[in-house]
Order: C-alpha cells, then sequence, then structure tokens
C-alpha cells in the first residue's frame, strides 16, 4: 500500500524534468553541432586551398617563376585557417593538353596495354623507360602544361574523444591545369625506339 502512495506521488513530481531531458538532449545536439562546425571548416579550408594554388600556379607560369616559392606561399596560406597542417605538392608538366595521362608510343603486340619483353616503344621523355603516364614531374618549360597538386592533411579543429578515426585526421586535395607563357621554344618529345627488357 505504501508503495503504491510512493508510485502516485512520483507520478505527479515535476521536479528534474528539464535536467533529465537536458541530459538526453545535450550530447545528441552537441554532436550535431560539431559536425556543423567541422564540415563549414572543412569547406572553409577546402576554398582558402583553392585559391592559394590557383594565386601559386600562376606564378610559376612565367619564366624565372619558383616552385619553391610558390609551395611555400600555399603553406602560409593554408596554415592560417588549419593550424598544424601538412602540406604535400607534386607537379607534373605535358608538351599539349592532349597528352595528360597519354602512356608512351608503344607496340603492343598483345594488346594488354603494358610494356611486355621484346615489345618496342617510343621513348618521347628520354628516360630510357616506358611510362604508362607520358608526364615528367616537375615544373616544366616554355608553353608546356602543368597540373599542380597539393593535399593538405590536419587534424580535425572539432574532434570527439571517442570517436578519434571518424573525426580525428582530415585531408583535402586541390589540383589546377596552367600552360606556362611562351618565353622560348617549347622542346618536343623525344623520337628514340627502344625495345622493353
Amino acid at each position: 500500500m505504501r508503495a503504491a502512495l510512493t508510485l502516485r506521488a512520483l507520478r505527479h513530481q515535476k521536479d528534474g524534468i528539464a535536467a533529465t531531458e537536458f541530459a538526453l538532449i545535450a550530447p545528441v545536439f552537441l554532436m550535431l553541432a560539431m559536425g556543423l562546425m567541422d564540415l563549414g571548416n572543412m569547406a572553409y579550408a577546402r576554398t582558402v586551398l583553392n585559391g592559394a594554388i590557383q594565386q601559386a600556379a600562376r606564378s610559376t607560369t612565367v619564366e624565372g617563376g619558383s616552385a619553391t616559392a610558390a609551395n611555400t606561399m600555399v603553406q602560409s596560406i593554408v596554415a592560417k585557417s588549419l593550424p598544424g597542417v601538412t602540406v604535400t605538392t607534386s607537379r607534373r608538366s605535358y608538351y599539349d593538353f592532349a597528352d595528360i595521362g597519354r602512356p608512351e608510343r608503344l607496340n603492343d603486340s598483345n594488346g594488354n596495354g603494358t610494356c611486355n619483353t621484346g615489345e618496342s616503344y617510343t621513348d618521347e621523355n628520354g628516360n630510357n623507360r616506358w611510362d604508362a603516364d607520358i608526364g615528367e614531374d616537375g615544373n616544366g618549360g616554355s608553353n608546356d602544361v602543368v597540373i599542380y597538386t597539393v593535399t593538405a592533411s590536419y587534424q580535425s579543429v572539432f574532434a570527439v574523444p571517442f570517436m578519434p578515426r571518424a573525426w580525428g585526421q582530415r585531408t583535402l586535395t586541390a589540383s589546377t591545369v596552367r600552360k606556362n607563357q611562351p618565353y622560348a621554344n617549347q622542346e618536343n618529345y623525344g623520337s628514340t625506339v627502344r625495345t622493353c627488357t
């Protein structure tokens, strides 16, 4: 009888309801807010990264443009919005836009798309081996087409302690394609025929 009276009294008790509701809703709300802030930070960082590589790529298309100075500039711009960021860069140059991703010319007798022993190829980039991508590392020369790629890796600003894998490391990648100024005669591809070994 006494237990029934206690239960009846508890049913009408309203003290502590707000605290209980807050305890149930707050974690979900905080996770949602942190996720939105993380996405916003990532979108802002991607915009900053894209702007930085556009500026850096433009500065290296002219004769005497320094790729090292351009990479340093990108690092300093991105570091302002992503503290502790690690920036890696790469440049790949081609004779023309049509050559991007093209393999060196190959007498592919078995049709498998790779240079097998005994098959001949034209060593167009002059490195004494067949390449599935004819491009060369670096900023190229006069009138060359350059793909400039930057990867920024950083720790999430809004990390959740019990979900480090899902919320820890972030990686952003941006690329741009530019054609160098025609400040001299463009070097053409080589025409030496070699055999795969």
